[in-house]
């Protein structure tokens, strides 16, 4: 089993990459109709909603939990930015601590996470590592990628040089 914590286009691609169970939460009940709309469009019958607050109820243990939390540790003002904002790094915090109860025994989380809140000094690379280990967690290994998108490349943007510096990693981990 895939649980796919929060981010419904995660859902739609290892269910189009032919991943044949997945199942994706979210508290938001407009999110979780939009998602159903939308996998019932693609004919994804493989992909489950649960409203639940990060993991599915009553799952067997997953051998792939995959989450793009908001990757900045700060307070939301408005709902659209609990995309981007995550008060205190509550969700980081939760799925992590988390993945004890719901992983199998070799089984992977897979976090795909921007590093803009070290850039930001809103974070640093030693918190993270230290959320990991405190959760019983070890990084398996990391792959980074480069921005592309054109915010990164516009020197008039205000965040322009955290944004041209900034790596989103998939970062790989197991049970310690």
């Amino acid at each position: 089993m895939i649980s796919v914590l929060e981010r419904r286009l995660l859902a739609i691609i290892l269910a189009q990459r032919g991943v044949p169970q997945v199942i994706a939460t979210d508290l938001n009940p407009r999110a979780l109709a939009c998602a159903n709309e939308n996998f019932t469009r693609l004919e994804l019958p493989a992909v489950q909603l649960q409203q639940a607050d990060l993991y599915p109820t009553d799952a067997p243990l997953a051998n792939l939990i995959v989450c793009n939390p908001p990757w900045l540790p700060a307070k939301p003002s408005s709902s659209l930015e609990y995309a981007v904002y995550d008060a205190k790094s509550a969700m980081l915090r939760g799925v992590l601590q988390g993945a004890k109860q719901h992983l199998a025994e070799h089984g992977e989380l897979w976090l795909i996470m921007s590093d803009l809140a070290e850039h930001l000094q809103l974070r640093t690379r030693d918190e993270l590592l230290s959320l990991f280990t405190n959760a019983g967690l070890a990084v398996k290994y990391r792959l980074d990628t480069q921005p592309k998108h054109g915010r990164s490349q516009d020197d008039t943007d205000p965040l322009h040089v955290a944004r041209s510096a900034e790596v989103t990693s998939l970062w790989c981990l197991t049970l310690i």
